[in-house]
């Protein structure tokens, strides 16, 4: 059907010129716009590599922070901003920037992140101040921003099938597996030879490439584009989730919860959150529908997305502590030994596709959360001693279940959410996963330190000064000890370890619970998968 032909009834039903001239009202055309022929598992590989730098980004500076201190000699503030402004930055843009790539084109947004992301990166590796550092790593949230959600809503879009997108989206989710455990090990392999920067520097070639392949093979795509875009409520979504990521990240990071580093951000992201939500239901043309969370399997997929990182994100930082401080294992075997974690991952997200269609969203999440909690309750047999065949058979078990969950969820709150509103829907599910993983360091990390803690204080034969210095982790306490005569230096060793295996197995205790919980929410997902050919993104 030509624009000629429709111009006429169009233009007499009110719609305006410009509308018909962009082509908004017209049938898709079949190919690039819709999504179909051979082009899309080409466009899944550019999508893929795309959300794959993002993830190693946020995990790769984490073994470049020791070579960063020596060169550019950051205060504490200094160094807790350089690695934390990232993730903090690219949360709290995530409606923002998926929003408005549902209005102004998503393929749009997302070239501007590859561009932004290669200029962050120049300057992030050639930074010779920490403040530079800090403003770079921030660019760089901002061009993860524009990424990510417009990864999964151009995947959305060029899947219309939902049996072959849940493959795709298995392979996307793989992908962000890999990426997020990959990055410290590129990490330190390339500070072996290269200097710290180097690690931003990889980036640059990748987007150059990226660049000119994204705009030839990737199709645009917009949503409803009825009312002007909602600046305000996507500055109040920002800066609340700004507020609200930052008072987690503070707690997670060992600040006191009442003090008013914490309060008041959290306090005020909050409020502007409330606001932001009594906003978009007021409005006639609303930022993000928030209708989608009437749909229980979209709202469910979104909690459930929640709780998995929750229990996952605090207990890996938990167990990599647990393999170096307990077992004395160095940064490699470490990261070996969590190794089988990510390639069981990676299994799950590839099969995910047809245990999905097998099972259905109901038993395949249910069971992905029954699982994690076995391997999760499994992974009590740590101790002071090494047990390496447990401690790979409950990894295994646990990356398989929940990527399983995650695989699940993800594809149902994608194919719950209609296809104008891809942008926004994928944007909730990455900003629903950030706040996960923020929720759950401060929340296992608070009871880690709550259990640890008592542990230490009154060791017998050691100073209370002492024994107050190494109630803060494990790692101190080892370094205080080390500071003492040998029969004290022992004791306060043993009791430090002690109350650590203690502290950890309680908290894998509560995770195994969390989880449990997600296993009960997930009842209120469909029992089957609708296979049938829904529809395509406008554009």
């Amino acid at each position: 059907m030509s624009g000629t032909t429709t111009a006429g009834p169009l233009r007499a039903a009110g719609v305006p010129r410009q509308r018909i001239r962009r082509g908004q009202w017209l049938q898709p055309r079949p190919g690039r716009e819709r999504g179909a022929g051979v082009n899309r598992w080409a466009v899944l590989v550019v999508l893929c590599v795309s959300l794959l730098l993002v993830a190693v980004d946020a995990t790769v500076l984490h073994v470049a922070v020791p070579a960063v201190t020596e060169d550019l000699r950051p205060g504490a503030v200094q160094l807790l901003w350089i690695v934390d402004v990232y993730p903090l930055v690219c949360a709290s843009l995530l409606i923002l920037f998926g929003t408005l790539g549902d209005r102004v084109g998503r393929r749009r947004v997302l070239l501007l992140g590859y561009g932004l992301f290669g200029v962050a990166s120049a300057l992030a590796a050639f930074a010779t101040s920490p403040d530079v550092l800090i403003g770079a790593r921030a660019l760089l949230g901002v061009g993860g921003a524009m990424i990510m959600p417009a990864t999964l809503s151009i995947l959305r879009q060029v899947f219309p099938d939902r049996r072959e997108r849940a493959l795709a989206v298995g392979i996307w989710s793989a992908v962000a597996a890999v990426g997020a455990a990959f990055g410290p090990l590129l990490g330190g392999l390339l500070l072996e030879h290269f200097w710290w920067g180097s690690v931003f520097l990889i980036n640059i070639p990748l987007m150059a490439v990226s660049l000119p392949v994204g705009r030839r093979l990737l199709p645009e795509s917009t949503g409803e584009r009825d009312g002007p875009w909602d600046v305000l409520g996507a500055l109040m979504a920002a800066f609340g989730l700004f507020g609200v990521v930052l008072a987690v990240k503070r707690v997670g990071g060992g600040e006191p919860p009442l003090t008013l580093a914490t309060i008041v951000p959290g306090a005020v992201g909050a409020a502007l959150l409330a606001l932001f939500i009594r906003r978009q239901r007021r409005r006639e043309h609303p930022l993000v529908d928030l209708r989608m969370f009437a749909r229980p399997a979209f709202g469910t997929s979104v909690g459930c997305i929640v709780l998995a990182m929750l229990a996952l994100v605090g207990l890996e930082l938990i167990a990599a502590q647990y393999l170096q401080l307990v077992l004395g294992l160095t940064p490699l075997e470490t990261g070996l030994r969590l190794l089988p974690l990510t390639l069981a991952a990676m299994a799950a997200g590839l099969v995910g596709s047809r245990l999905l269609h097998r099972l259905g969203p109901r038993l395949m999440v249910g069971l992905g959360f029954v699982l994690t909690a076995a391997a999760v309750l499994s992974l009590t047999a740590m101790g002071a001693d090494d047990r390496p065949k447990v401690l790979v058979a409950g990894f295994v078990l646990l990356g398989f279940g929940l990527e399983t969950t995650l695989f699940g969820a993800y594809e149902s709150m994608l194919s719950e959410a209609p296809p104008e509103s891809a942008g926004g829907a994928a944007a909730i599910g990455e900003t629903s996963y950030q706040l996960g993983a923020g929720i759950g360091i401060a929340l296992l990390g608070s009871v880690m330190n709550a259990t640890y803690a008592p542990g230490v204080a009154g060791t017998r034969g050691v100073p209370s000064e002492a024994t107050t210095a190494a109630s803060h982790s494990l790692g101190e306490a080892y370094e205080v000890a080390a500071t003492l005569p040998a029969p004290e230096g022992s004791a306060l060793r043993a009791a430090a370890r002690d109350a650590f295996i203690h502290g950890l197995h309680v908290t894998l205790l509560l995770s195994a619970a969390l989880l449990l919980v997600g296993a009960v929410a997930a009842l209120r997902l469909p029992r089957a998968m609708e296979c049938e050919r829904d529809g395509v993104a406008g554009g």
